[in-house]
């Protein structure tokens, strides 16, 4: 570590969130980035599917995986070029304020990301509860325990976890959490065929919504729903656990990350939606499992593919709350004094306990897990993965206006911000016609 980032790192203020890092190598990005990326979300694709169709449904998944893929490119490149400068930034924020020179986006940035990663470790919480009542309900159908006890479960296993003190104290954790990603979709997918071509395969029907209106609606929201399921918005976060230089290491670690997203995204979202059509459930797991009738593939393979989704969702809390925990612990962590002293492991515990305890509780009173993800997908991933990062690379390296570079970065930010704002549109619209029909602290979570 050079004398200069040594200096970086013991600069007045900076938290203890980003101490012991700069360590990691490109790979350990790549377990960072398929953690944040591939989680059990993806079960959601066939529901996303239903409001698209075949066609369309394939295109918004290839088309929204080259955006992304190519959008955290050009941002790992911005960072290298900052830190060539003598600015390493470990802040998507402080990143985004330097290169476009205005105070505002640093709030702008915080404000989005603070959203993203609550809404995300809600999401993370409700589907672990639900993957836990799940199991509970295979072997006790008619059990007193409701889901909001389950949520209750996850969030003190969450409360215990958060205590890892830094990102990069979860390479390995995140390592494990690449191949369960894998192990459970290869289930979901060996489970969707065998129910597709049993006997008690359900009828299919890909017909659409009957208006207009609603078709177009639901596509919408179907498209904020991949958008969230590809997001991240986490790369500035990620880029900073590497050691210097970075150059290149991030393109290998998307690389390793695309990879496996190829592998899950496309075969659990063809395996459910051919056999659910639209009927898909936001979490194809409880379609195998239906309330009525006998489980569409054998109880023990899905058991070990919930079992499998549990444990990755304890890891993409913790992913996703690292930078929730980093803002909190800008003001109270002192950095004059040892990370496990007792000035800042008092504090550490009560912050990150009280925000896993907001999320737990927000899980249990509103448990709308695919309009959740179609919300965060249109308010947070796409203005800061799908627009912000063509604007920082247009800024910090000056294309010329005559290059393709220029404008296919002009025509992404102008699609994405129409996409973005129809989807909040949509994905808010469904949200306020789901909770009609809802009650507080619902034993079942909301489609």
């Amino acid at each position: 570590m050079t004398i200069q980032l040594k200096q970086q790192l013991l600069a007045p203020g900076l938290n203890f969130f980003f101490v012991v890092v700069w360590l990691g190598e490109w790979w350990h990005a790549g377990f960072h980035l398929t953690t944040a990326i591939v989680g059990p979300t993806i079960l959601t694709l066939p529901y996303a599917f239903r409001g698209l169709g075949w066609g369309l449904g394939f295109f918004c998944l290839t088309i929204m995986g080259v955006v992304t893929f190519y959008s955290y490119y050009l941002l790992s490149l911005v960072l290298e070029h900052c830190e060539k400068a003598g600015r390493r930034h470990i802040r998507f924020r402080e990143l985004a304020s330097d290169v476009l020179g205005s105070g505002w986006m640093y709030y702008f940035v915080i404000f989005i990301q603070t959203a993203i990663n609550t809404g995300i470790s809600i999401g993370a919480i409700l589907l672990a509860g639900e993957c836990l009542q799940i199991m509970y309900s295979s072997v006790s159908p008619d059990g007193p325990i409701r889901l909001w006890q389950f949520i209750a479960m996850v969030t003190v296993v969450m409360m215990v976890l958060s205590q890892l003190p830094s990102f990069h104290s979860l390479r390995h954790v995140n390592l494990a959490s690449l191949f369960l990603s894998l192990g459970y979709t290869f289930i979901v997918v060996a489970a969707c065929i065998h129910a597709g071509i049993s006997k008690n395969a359900p009828p299919r029907d890909y017909s659409l919504e009957d208006s207009n209106f609603s078709m177009v609606m639901s596509a919408f929201t179907s498209i904020s729903i991949i958008a969230a399921i590809y997001g991240n918005g986490i790369v500035p976060e990620i880029q900073a656990t590497l050691a210097p230089p970075v150059t290149g290491k991030m393109f290998k670690g998307l690389l390793m990350c695309y990879s496996v997203i190829f592998l899950t995204f496309y075969s659990a979202a063809v395996s459910g939606y051919w056999v659910f059509g639209n009927k898909s459930s936001s979490n194809i797991l409880k379609s195998l499992l239906p309330d009525e009738g006998p489980a569409l593939a054998p109880t023990w393979l899905l058991g070990l593919g919930v079992i499998f989704v549990l444990l990755q969702l304890f890891a993409i809390g913790l992913v996703y709350s690292q930078v929730a925990y980093e803002i909190m612990e800008t003001k109270s962590a002192d950095v004059n004094q040892g990370m496990f002293s007792k000035r800042n492991l008092i504090p550490r515990i009560i912050l990150r306990s009280l925000y896993m305890m907001f999320c737990g509780f927000f899980a249990a009173m509103l448990p709308f897990f695919g309009d959740i993800n179609g919300v965060v997908g249109a308010l947070g991933f796409i203005p800061l993965d799908f627009i912000l990062p063509m604007l920082l690379y247009n800024m910090t390296y000056k294309p010329s206006r005559s290059s393709f570079t220029y404008w296919i970065n002009i025509i992404i930010m102008v699609v994405f911000t129409g996409v973005g704002l129809l989807g909040s549109f949509s994905s808010v619209r469904k949200l306020v016609l789901d909770a009609s029909k809802f009650k507080l602290f619902s034993d079942d979570v909301i489609d």
